[in-house]
């Protein structure tokens, strides 16, 4: 019998070929090296950038370099069973967290698993953790305010549904206290509120939850919490995973509020993570799209106009500076992305200006368009007396003798810096913000010594509530003065300050 070689060479190649098949389908590859939750991968020729990887003992990761040779991925649970030559297989599936109605009152890791010892989250939907943000034709233009209940705020850097206002200040100077505020202020306003808090302290997150709970405020928020102990993949992908969530009700036409607290710790997540995937560093050792990587995730925070349903997410990103330092590279980087800022100092709040905003720095680019008329009426020139009162105070320093002007800007503007003054915990209703700027811009309070503002403030609130109902009542309705409204609001300012003098 004669071997043809031709033959033999034929049917080699056939099952060669056919062995290649088999290998490409399989979609498994083997572990090559570990360390500091990066694993590097041989194989996984058509792995998916953002793809979830399953690894030995129900670990998984996430595929962040797609290089020649090799897969580098980010492992979002324990390292240390893993070995070198441990088999990984492909899931064919982006990252995904539950998302849903089920999330609310929970408190939740990045990957959207309950870590407060509840019960299981009932869900039906999953969202891929990235995705692309709005269009501008469906978008719709921010005209509807996101009251804080924070007088300086809502007067002075007005914030928008669908707007993305940054917080930004050095440690201890109150930013959290602001988003927490504000997401007090949404109780019964049919807002639903994401909290994502990065690399924070576990306690830190656990006083807050509580918190929220005894405030009855849980029923409408949902804490994403990737605290210090967790690793730099699962601070990474956090606030994605609270975006996502907060998207689901956005595109049922809802209304979202979602805090980041914070940025800063979320770049240091990335730029460790990047580090350890050899990456090039670049300013300050960040990777070169530490920008996109911020800028994607706010972008998605928008208004959607009626016919895409007309939700909105707005943001409060929190970055925290060094030494005040608003110029340092991700500051200036998260400014540029969002919408304004409200700048918190260190020097105001240790004088015991609460919240201690700078007036000077603080801007909110489209907020103004979402304020009430009343409000715009009674905070229209609060900026410029403020600053006014700022530039004299450092002059009147030098000088013993002023003059009757100078007295005059300094006396109201104390009043004013006073009447901004706020108690943590306790929003206020837009009706007795609008009530006391209005005594205060039309200089019912000039007159007063410095500790007497704020009682007689209080006790102007509670005069209104039990007199002028009706006038309330009429504010919150029409959000506007109009003659009548300025003429019941004079004579009940005067009565109460005349009754106060017979005291």
């Amino acid at each position: 019998m004669k071997i043809d070689s031709s033959e033999i060479t034929s049917l080699l190649k056939a099952q060669i070929k056919g062995y290649e098949g088999k290998l490409e389908t399989d979609d498994v590859g083997t572990v090559i090296s570990v360390g500091d939750g990066i694993a590097l991968c041989y194989g996984l020729d058509k792995a998916m950038l953002g793809e979830l990887l399953l690894f030995p003992h129900d670990v998984y990761g996430m595929v962040m370099n797609l290089d020649a040779e090799d897969v580098g991925a980010v492992l979002l649970g324990d390292d240390r069973e893993i070995m070198e030559g441990d088999t990984v297989k492909r899931t064919h599936k982006v990252v995904e967290v539950p998302v849903g109605d089920g999330l609310l009152g929970r408190v939740v890791n990045a990957l959207g698993q309950p870590i407060d010892n509840s019960n299981p989250i009932p869900y039906t939907k999953t969202r891929p953790i990235e995705r692309i943000a709005p269009g501008v034709m469906t978008r719709k233009s921010v005209d509807t305010p996101l009251e804080t209940g924070i007088k300086a705020i809502d007067a002075m850097i007005p914030i928008g549904r669908g707007q993305r206002e940054l917080i930004i200040g050095d440690r201890q100077t109150g930013k959290t206290a602001i988003a927490l505020d504000t997401i007090i202020n949404q109780k019964g306003k049919n807002v639903k509120c994401v909290y994502v808090a990065i690399g924070q302290k576990n306690s830190s997150v656990a006083s807050l939850v509580e918190k929220l709970k005894t405030l009855g405020c849980m029923d409408y928020c949902t804490v994403v919490a990737a605290t210090a102990s967790e690793s730099a993949p699962l601070q990474y992908i956090a606030p994605f995973a609270g975006m996502a969530m907060a998207e689901e009700w956005m595109e049922q036409g809802q209304d979202v509020l979602i805090v980041f607290d914070d940025l800063s710790k979320h770049a240091v997540a990335y730029r460790t993570l990047s580090l350890l995937l050899k990456r090039a560093p670049g300013r300050e050792a960040y990777p070169g799209d530490i920008f996109y990587l911020h800028s994607r995730l706010l972008e998605r925070a928008c208004r959607l106009a009626p016919e895409y349903g007309g939700g909105s997410i707005t943001a409060l990103p929190i970055i925290e500076t060094q030494a005040g330092d608003i110029s340092a590279y991700i500051p200036t980087n998260v400014i540029s992305i969002t919408d304004g800022q409200i700048f918190l100092v260190v020097d105001y709040f240790n004088e015991g200006q609460r919240p201690a905003i700078d007036s000077g720095f603080s801007v909110s680019r489209v907020g103004g368009a979402a304020q009430t008329k009343a409000m715009k009426s009674v905070a229209k020139s609060l900026k410029i007396e403020l600053a006014s009162y700022r530039e004299m105070l450092s002059f009147s320093q030098f000088g013993s003798d002023l003059d009757p002007a100078t007295k005059k800007i300094l006396s109201h503007g104390a009043v004013l810096m006073e009447t901004l003054k706020q108690k943590q915990y306790s929003p206020y209703p837009l009706w007795k913000q609008v009530l006391e700027l209005y005594a205060v811009k039309n200089r019912y309070l000039d007159d007063l010594e410095k500790k007497e503002v704020l009682p007689f403030l209080a006790g102007l609130d509670e005069y209104f509530a039990a007199n002028y109902k009706e006038a309330i009542d009429t504010l919150m309705e029409k959000k506007a003065f109009d003659d009548a409204l300025t003429a019941t609001f004079e004579k009940g300012v005067s009565e109460y300050k005349n009754s106060r003098k017979k005291q």
